[in-house]
């Protein structure tokens, strides 16, 4: 049975991808903060039993991290996701005024807690049949085209921006274990982040369809794509 790690997921993208690997056979680690308030997934559990396992992280401590490898100890890893972030807000993060907190507080949840996380659980993933490590991003971590409207989530950019610049060199440095990298952007999601405006766009996604492209694109991870930055429909985005 394919073993599937998913951090931040007990709403939005991270939930939707549990229930998805769920519903496909896979068993699977859903962490979060507080499990006390995750009630979507004590749901998942009520529904797939023990194939579901809420795991408590707060992937901005880094003595929860090393609470999460005890608690998985040394079991293979087929695929770690990495979805748990913040988009930075309601801290100042514009052209005009930066709140330094946030920002610090930004990068170390979106961009510092997936490599340090990735660390954290290399044997696990080198004890498994696929070795596949997944960074959720984010268009708005593209330099090279000014993807979004916005003026400010300055901090927010960065932090993706720096994720995947992290995540590609994993995927380099740990190709020669056979560990595969996927950095990929899940769309326009009707999420809690995406807000009030992706809620009213048409072009918006549901966190559902999202989670189903994401899957695939992960099925389709080869030594090839491993490092690049793709959409959730296998297009290429622009570093």
């Amino acid at each position: 049975m394919t073993k599937v790690l998913i951090t931040g997921a007990n709403r939005g993208i991270g939930l939707a991808l549990a229930r998805q690997y769920a519903t496909d056979g896979a068993e699977v680690i859903a962490c979060c903060r507080d499990p006390s308030t995750a009630d979507s997934l004590e749901e998942l559990v009520a529904s797939f039993g023990r194939q579901v396992r809420i795991t408590q992280l707060d992937v901005a401590d880094d003595a929860s991290i090393a609470s999460l490898k005890r608690a998985v100890g040394d079991v293979p890893l087929d695929i770690l996701i990495n979805n748990a972030g913040i988009n930075g807000t309601p801290k100042a993060q514009s052209a005009e005024r930066i709140d330094v907190e946030g920002w610090m507080t930004t990068m170390r949840i979106n961009a510092l807690a997936p490599i340090l996380i990735a660390q954290a659980m290399r044997d696990n993933l080198l004890r498994s049949s696929e070795k596949k490590l997944v960074a959720i991003s984010s268009d708005y971590a593209s330099t090279g085209t000014n993807y979004g409207s916005s003026r400010d989530r300055y901090a927010y950019r960065a932090s993706k921006a720096a994720l995947n610049n992290g995540m590609r060199a994993l995927a380099r440095d740990w190709a020669e274990d056979g560990i595969l990298v996927g950095i990929l952007y899940p769309g326009w999601v009707r999420t809690d982040m995406g807000g009030e405006r992706a809620s009213a766009s048409p072009t918006s996604i549901s966190a559902e369809h999202s989670a189903l492209c994401l899957t695939r694109r992960i099925a389709e991870l080869t030594p090839a794509t491993s490092g690049a930055f793709l959409d959730y429909n296998g297009e290429t985005l622009d570093w």
